[in-house]
């Protein structure tokens, strides 16, 4: 294992942050990328990571790797500082008001213009050419802020991947997992392993969020020069969405790393014996088949409904209760499906995003994730 220290722009005198990365594995073709806690305050992910570390370091000594891996713990050492009054804010950068996995750079087209002429008829030579275009692209970027230098820094990583895995949770939420159409049947056998019951696809979901900017230069240049060039498949993104918050012990944290493991050894990125698939929990649905339920007034939130469970059509999920007048509003489903998460606070604000189901009819459209 390799430690390596990424130290990024200073926002204030004095001051100065790091990503730190680890690295297993000889330097070969395949790799896989790994991250956690890019919201700072989801801690799930970063349970995970630690038990990972200590599982890859076992199989790198016992030569069982078949590629190489980046695992980025602690993803936003920015997000992990930020407290207010004993409350950790880690979601949005405070400076900013940015939402910490959004507005990540697209590259394809740049990258586009710096290959148009050096692409060649060798599949193998493409993905070299592809992955030093994106090396150099973020090495010659000057940032210009410390949350600009983070982006970079973590996308000059993730990007060279073959398998990128960014380690999430959500408020209060059963197991779920966010990818692309084109990468969910190599997915699925990680959302078999995890027990993850929502599937949500989407090739764009709005809000540039780190997953899709790391597959984009793939994708756009395979649109752009597949066909006159054998451009490789590129970066399989996936965002776990290892359940709520609060969600963080060390049985379970040990479990969801084996389950990761357990993947990439189906996967052929290690080598070692391949245990039997357990049962698919749901089918994949598309992102834009989530029906969101927000509270119309302020109030107490009464959940009728369990994580957990089917909803259909015209059934109450959760009443907003005002105390003061009485007034009872029922936060009805338009469409059903599986209730996969609700923010864990309890009382609502006018507008507050307060249920999610996953379900197949909502047919939205725009923004797809939570802002």
């Amino acid at each position: 294992m390799q430690q390596q220290h990424h130290p990024l722009l200073s926002a204030s005198l004095g001051t100065q942050s790091e990503i730190i990365s680890f690295h297993f594995g000889e330097e070969c073709d395949r790799q896989v990328y790994i991250q956690a806690a890019l919201h700072g305050d989801e801690l799930p992910g970063m349970a995970v990571a630690w038990y990972l570390k200590q599982r890859l370091k076992a199989l790198e000594s016992a030569g069982k790797l078949n590629c190489c891996i980046t695992l980025v713990p602690v993803a936003n050492p920015l997000a992990l500082a930020q407290h207010w009054h004993g409350t950790h804010l880690g979601r949005f950068h405070t400076l900013s008001g940015q939402d910490f996995n959004r507005q990540f750079p697209a590259l394809g087209e740049v990258l586009a213009q710096t290959l148009a002429d050096t692409l060649t008829q060798s599949e193998a030579e493409n993905k070299r050419l592809i992955r030093d275009a994106i090396d150099r692209h973020f090495r010659d970027r000057i940032p210009h802020t410390e949350l600009e230098a983070k982006r970079f820094t973590l996308m000059r990583m993730a990007c060279q991947a073959d398998l990128m895995i960014d380690l999430h949770c959500d408020w209060e939420a059963l197991p779920h997992l966010y990818t692309t159409p084109q990468a969910w049947p190599h997915i699925e056998p990680l959302a078999r392993r995890l027990g993850s019951q929502a599937h949500l696809l989407a090739e764009i979901s709005g809000g540039e969020p780190f997953d899709e900017a790391c597959c984009e230069p793939w994708l756009t240049l395979k649109q752009r020069f597949g066909n006159d060039y054998p451009i490789p498949q590129g970066l399989l993104p996936v965002t776990l969405e290892l359940r709520g918050v609060r969600d963080v012990s060390p049985e379970q944290a040990e479990q969801d790393a084996e389950a990761i493991i357990q993947a990439l050894v189906d996967g052929e990125f290690i080598n070692d014996e391949v245990q039997p698939l357990p049962d698919l929990q749901n089918k994949a649905t598309p992102l834009a088949g989530c029906e969101y339920l927000h509270a119309p007034h302020s109030g107490l939130i009464l959940h009728r409904r369990k994580l957990g469970e089917w909803v259909k059509a015209g059934e109450v999920v959760a009443e907003i209760v005002d105390p003061i007048t009485d007034q009872i509003t029922p936060l009805i489903a338009e469409f059903g499906g599986l209730i996969y998460a609700r923010h864990w606070v309890r009382f609502a604000t006018a507008g507050m995003l307060v249920v999610r189901l996953a379900g197949e009819d909502a047919g939205r459209s725009g923004d797809l994730l939570v802002g």
